[in-house]
């Protein structure tokens, strides 16, 4: 018989292997293939594979459903959505913060603070995701259209949100800094759009997979936050 899983937490292949070895422990699996990347996992087997043993086995880490997504009332899922997205929002804080005291430091006019803000929010960002370099491709290519089509693209993508980071700092060479952040934040928001309609229960790999955010709404919200800004500045180029 053939049984379809969802299995939520895979971040590396070291997960995935885990997982299989798992599953591959119990009576009458034949066979099992896990799909890291969409986080499912397809089991054939002679007798049907007990979900509450599997998650038991599999531990806190991981969830295993044969729906996509999580079954929660309405107010545990509340509590648990605002306190995954703490950690996003005191980052947001931080570097609300951070802005406000390089202004204190050097003054300057609005056009400079808003490319500060979006460099410390690159640099910020580009760090967690450092933070488990191996495991935020695979986690990131499970939404974003270029990751998924390229796995080059995927590990260089910390790499360039540093580079422009420094660039806005910098103010250097922004108009393509500037036209480089909008589309490939336009292309990460397409496939968070993506996700959130379809109300797909996987982790956003915004501040890599060190820390496990889900994917909702207020990563579309600070996604649009960075591409308005990008906007109003490279408006200023044609005004």
């Amino acid at each position: 018989m053939q049984t379809h899983l969802y299995i939520s937490g895979m971040t590396c292949e070291n997960c995935k292997k885990s997982v299989t070895d798992h599953i591959n422990a119990f009576s009458g699996v034949n066979s099992v293939t896990v799909d890291l990347v969409h986080g499912e996992a397809y089991i054939d087997s002679s007798i049907p594979v007990p979900i509450g043993k599997l998650q038991k086995a599999l531990g806190t880490k991981y969830t295993v459903s044969l729906k996509p997504e999580n079954i929660k009332t309405p107010e545990i899922q509340t509590h648990t959505k605002f306190k995954s997205l703490f950690p996003l929002l005191l980052v947001f804080f931080y570097l609300i913060l951070g802005t406000l005291v390089l202004h204190r430091i050097a003054p300057a006019n609005f056009d400079t603070n808003m490319h500060r803000f979006m460099g410390l929010f690159f640099i910020t960002f580009s760090f967690f995701k450092f933070l488990d370099y191996s495991g935020f491709a695979p986690s990131f290519a499970r939404y974003d259209p270029l990751a998924r089509r390229s796995l080059l693209y995927a590990n260089a993508y910390p790499f360039l949100e540093t580079v422009l980071g420094v660039a806005f700092l910098l103010e250097w060479q922004l108009l393509p800094v500037l036209i480089i952040t909008i589309l490939v934040l336009s292309i990460t928001t397409y496939g968070v759009l993506d996700a959130v309609l379809k109300k797909n229960q996987i982790q956003c790999a915004c501040l890599g997979t060190a820390l496990k955010l889900p994917m909702t709404e207020a990563t579309l919200i600070e996604n649009g936050i960075m591409i308005l800004m990008s906007c109003m500045s490279l408006a200023g180029f044609w005004i």
